[in-house]
């Protein structure tokens, strides 16, 4: 199934469970460790600005964003 039958199916409210591959599924890690990163003002103005944008926190739009961009190195 593509991604956006996947979505859509999703969005409709449908059950996934029986189009995953539970063997296969991954515990991530949850153990969390505080960081302190010191960034200009400018920086924290445009994390507001998309944070507000979508309807997160800064901290959740610095996670997806460091994320996403981990996530793109392992596949390099």
């Amino acid at each position: 199934m593509k991604a956006q039958e996947f979505d859509k199916k999703f969005d409709d409210g449908e059950g996934l469970t029986a189009y995953l591959d539970i063997k296969k599924s991954k515990k991530l890690s949850r153990e969390m460790k505080r960081v302190n990163v010191d960034l200009p003002l400018w920086m924290i103005a445009k994390l507001d600005d998309e944070a507000n944008r979508l309807g997160v926190t800064r901290q959740s739009i610095i996670k997806v964003w460091l994320a996403d961009k981990l996530e793109r190195q392992l596949q390099e």
